[in-house]
């Protein structure tokens, strides 16, 4: 049976390295594209998903989503890593064919999860504001979603802290507040963060072959990496990508390529440590406790990273021969 997604993204290279690997498995039907800042602004994150619908001839709906977080002031594009656009050295075409849905991305999540109870999986690898912003408008939808998987966050597992700051990740450190309102809810989240996202790599003789392997769709792919590789060439010290957005996607698909534990987990939301993420591992009752009335959450620490990339690869390569 197919899990029906929500894919909540700030189209962004890895990005689109997910939503190819959403629409590629035959065990996921990507429902909808929801757009955020982040990654690009919210304009061009829109117009990249659009660009992508329209390439590959989607299904999904795409819609606009949240152009800034909830309190902090704005981050700005990360055009470091992403480029002016979000793609890269790959421009998007002025002309783009369709238009996103008419709804806020909040008030379509709230919708969808409400017409499919139980059916729903929102799977957000960029800012949470979307969904903060849905958690606000309507409540009772913490009852009615499937699940809740996200890439972002950072605990210290396998030595990896932050990616923005030395102790936070770029998603959540976009919007910490959006970020505590949807990991503190008590809907069921599972958190994909750099403790499991940074030990796996998209080498460039992984990229090389899949260009030669996976027909259009593996040579759009290498055409949007070389800027992404660029920045972790010159900027991380590192001759490959690490595989971010891409791995919550494969945890959809299948949850047995990761270890996890639980408990409830904390933002930090202002200060020298804004966007770090904390999880409480014990059951010890303190007199101060702000973990202690939340729910319990599951966090990603290690991942199978060899059947991973050959998960992404296989499904690449399989998407691309269903397109001839």
């Amino acid at each position: 049976m197919k899990t029906k997604i929500i894919l909540d993204t700030d189209p962004g290279i890895d990005d689109v390295f997910a939503i190819l690997f959403a629409q590629a498995h035959p065990d996921i039907e990507l429902k909808a594209i929801t757009t955020v800042y982040g990654n690009a602004t919210i304009e061009n994150a829109t117009r990249n998903a659009l660009y992508i619908k329209q390439k590959y001839q989607l299904q999904a709906d795409v819609v606009t989503g949240a152009s800034q977080p909830i309190i902090r002031p704005p981050v700005g594009p990360t055009v470091v890593v992403h480029g002016e656009g979000g793609l890269g050295d790959v421009k998007v075409p002025e002309n783009i064919e369709g238009q996103a849905d008419p709804r806020p991305a909040y008030q379509y999540i709230i919708d969808t999860i409400k017409a499919e109870p139980g059916e729903i999986t929102l799977v957000a690898i960029g800012p949470l504001t979307n969904l903060a912003l849905a958690l606000q408008a309507d409540p009772s939808i913490v009852d009615l979603v499937k699940e809740v998987v996200i890439m972002g966050g950072a605990f210290g597992e396998n030595n990896h802290h932050g990616n923005v700051t030395p102790f936070a990740e770029a998603n959540i450190h976009d919007d910490p507040h959006a970020a505590d309102i949807v990991i503190t809810a008590s809907w069921p989240v599972v958190v994909i963060g750099l403790d499991v996202t940074e030990q796996s790599f998209f080498t460039r003789e992984y990229l090389d072959q899949l260009r030669d392997d996976a027909g259009e769709v593996g040579q759009f792919i290498w055409d949007i990496s070389r800027f992404y590789l660029r920045f972790y060439s010159e900027k991380v010290g590192l001759e490959a990508c690490h595989v971010h957005d891409p791995s919550a996607i494969a945890y959809v698909i299948n949850p047995e390529l990761f270890t996890l534990r639980e408990g409830p987990i904390r933002v930090v939301t202002d200060g020298v440590a804004e966007g770090m993420t904390i999880q409480k591992l014990d059951s010890r009752v303190y007199p101060h406790d702000e973990w202690m009335d939340k729910a319990p959450q599951k966090v990603g620490v290690a991942v199978n990273n060899i059947a991973l990339l050959e998960l992404y690869r296989r499904s690449i390569i399989d998407y691309a021969t269903s397109l001839k």
